[in-house]
C-alpha cells in the first residue's frame, strides 16, 4: 500500500505503525504531524485555500526552499510532502554529507524515476552546501526526477546560488507562537497511542504555558522539555514549578552569532538608539548579551551609534563610548554589562544628528569625482627658499591675524571644485551653536566672494 493509499484508507502514520520502535522514539518524533490539519502554526502559509495547501493537498508539488527558524516544522511538511504526492522520501542533511553522498541518492532517485515515481529530497542545512554541491540537483530538478525541497535557518539570497533559487520557490517559515506550542504539547499529553495520554499526568496551564515559552517558538524543543518533565515526575506525577525549575535552569533563547537573527537584532538595537527609544535599546542588548553575541562587537557597534547618529549634537556621547568600551575590557561580564546598558541608555536619550556622517560621504564623492585636484598654491606648504620662490604659501592669511579670527577672503577648496557646503549642523543639541556660527560665516564668505 501506498502512502496516499494509506492515508485515503485513514491509516495513521507515514509508515504502518510499530508500537515497539514507536516506543523508542523521543516524544518530538512520536508526536510528528501526519496530517496539514495536525501541523501548528504557519497559518499564513498552510491555511485552507492558500496556494502551496492547495498544491499539496492535490498532490502537485513544486521543488522548494523552506526558510525559518529551528523547529517550525520544516522536516514535517517535507514528509507530508511525499506523503501527498505519493513520492519517495529521502533525507540526507549537508553537515554529514558529501558530494559522493550526494551523487548516490540522485542516481537512486534517477532509478526510482524510471519505475514511475519521484522523489521528494529533504536537504537539511542546505545553505552548508558549496556552489559546486548545490549544483548536483539542478539538472535533477529540471527533469523533475526529484522534488528539491532545502531546509535553511540562513537567507537563502545570501548562502544559495541563483542557479538553485531560480529552480525553487521559497516559502518562509515563522517560529511558532506561544499559544501553537501550547496546543501541540496538550495534544502530546491527551494522545494515548503515541503521546503522554493514559500516564495519569497532571500538569496546570501555567506550567504549560511556561514549557511552550521557553521552547522559544520551536516545538520539538518544547516536546523535549515536557518529556524530560515528565521523566522526572514518573507515572501520576505533577509537573511543577519546582519540577520546571530543574527542566528550564539552562534553557537559551534562540541566537546566531553569525546568522540572519544576530543581523536583525544588532539592527534593532541600532534602530532603537536612533529612534530615541532607550527601553527597546536596553531590550536589544539584553537579547544580544542572554544570546551569547561578543560584547566587544556590541561595545564597537554603540561606538560607531555615537559617531554615526549622535555625532556634534553630543560630542560627549563618543567619549561615553569609548569609556564604556573600556570599563568592559576592564570588567568583563556580568559587570561590564552595566557599562554597555548605560551607553545604549544615553545614546537612546541624547540628542542625535548624522549631519557628520551626511557631510562626510559628500566630501568623499568629490573626492572620487574630481580626483587628484590641485592643491591651491595659498595652502601649499613652503618650508623650503625653493618652494616659496615657486609660490607656494602665496596669498595665504593668517586667520589669527584676522579680523574675528577667521580670514573670510580664501577659499578652503581645489580651484576646480569652489566652495562647497558638506556639513549643515540641525538644530539639536550643540550643533545649534555651531550651526549659527557656520551660517553666519558661510554668508560672509559668499559675500566676498
Amino acid at each position: 500500500m501506498s502512502r496516499k493509499q494509506a492515508r485515503d484508507a485513514g491509516t495513521p502514520g507515514l509508515l504502518p505503525p510499530e508500537s515497539d520502535a514507536l516506543a523508542l522514539r523521543p516524544l518530538a518524533e512520536r508526536m510528528r504531524p501526519r496530517t496539514l490539519d495536525e501541523m501548528v502554526g504557519q497559518r499564513r502559509l498552510l491555511a485552507p485555500g492558500s496556494a502551496l495547501r492547495r498544491a499539496v493537498e492535490a498532490g502537485r508539488v513544486h521543488s522548494m526552499v523552506l526558510w525559518g527558524p529551528p523547529g517550525c516544522g520544516k522536516t514535517t511538511l517535507a514528509l507530508l510532502l511525499a506523503e501527498y504526492s505519493d513520492a519517495e522520501y529521502r533525507a540526507i542533511s549537508a553537515v554529514l554529507t558529501g558530494l559522493p553522498d550526494v551523487r548516490k541518492v540522485l542516481a537512486e532517485a534517477e532509478y526510482t524515476f524510471a519505475g514511475g515515481r519521484r522523489t521528494v529530497l529533504f536537504v537539511d542545512e542546505v545553505h552548508r552546501f558549496n556552489k559546486v554541491q548545490q549544483d548536483a540537483f539542478l539538472p535533477h530538478i529540471e527533469r523533475g526526477t526529484i522534488i528539491f525541497v532545502g531546509a535553511t535557518t540562513e537567507n537563502p539570497s545570501f548562502e544559495l546560488n541563483s542557479a538553485l533559487l531560480s529552480r525553487c520557490r521559497v516559502h518562509v517559515m515563522e517560529a511558532v507562537s506561544v499559544e501553537d506550542i501550547g496546543t501541540a504539547l496538550q495534544r502530546a499529553l491527551d494522545d494515548s497511542d503515541r503521546g503522554l495520554g493514559g500516564r495519569g499526568i497532571v500538569i496546570g496551564d501555567d506550567q504549560l504555558r511556561l514549557i511552550a515559552s521557553a521552547a522559544d517558538g520551536d516545538v520539538r524543543r518544547a516536546l523535549t522539555l515536557l518529556e524530560i518533565a515528565v521523566e522526572l515526575v514518573g507515572e501520576g506525577g505533577t509537573i511543577t514549578d519546582e519540577t520546571l525549575a530543574q527542566v528550564l535552569a539552562d534553557r537559551s533563547r534562540r541566537f546566531d552569532k553569525g546568522g540572519d537573527q544576530f543581523y536583525d537584532q544588532i539592527s534593532a538595537l541600532h534602530k532603537s538608539v536612533r529612534s530615541s527609544n532607550p527601553d527597546a535599546a536596553l531590550y536589544w542588548l539584553a537579547r544580544m548579551l542572554d544570546g551569547g553575541a561578543d560584547a566587544s562587537y556590541l561595545a564597537r557597534r554603540l561606538t560607531r551609534m555615537a559617531v554615526e547618529d549622535i555625532g556634534l549634537a553630543d560630542p560627549r556621547a563618543l567619549t561615553m563610548a569609548l569609556e564604556a568600551w573600556d570599563a568592559y575590557d576592564r570588567l568583563g561580564s556580568p559587570e561590564g554589562d552595566l557599562a554597555l546598558g548605560q551607553l545604549a541608555i544615553y545614546l537612546a536619550s541624547t540628542a542625535k544628528s548624522n549631519a557628520a556622517y551626511v557631510a562626510l560621504g559628500e566630501a568623499k564623492r568629490d573626492v572620487s569625482e574630481y580626483g587628484s585636484a590641485e592643491v591651491p598654491m595659498h595652502l601649499r606648504n613652503a618650508p623650503t627658499k625653493l618652494m616659496k620662490q615657486l609660490g607656494h604659501g602665496t596669498g595665504y592669511q593668517y586667520d589669527h591675524d584676522a579680523e574675528g579670527g577667521v580670514a573670510l577672503g580664501q577659499t578652503g577648496f581645489p580651484d576646480a571644485m569652489g566652495e562647497r557646503v558638506y556639513y549643515r549642523p540641525v538644530e539639536r543639541g550643540m550643533e545649534i551653536k555651531l550651526r549659527e556660527k557656520l551660517d553666519r560665516l558661510r554668508a560672509a564668505r559668499k559675500s566676498q566672494g
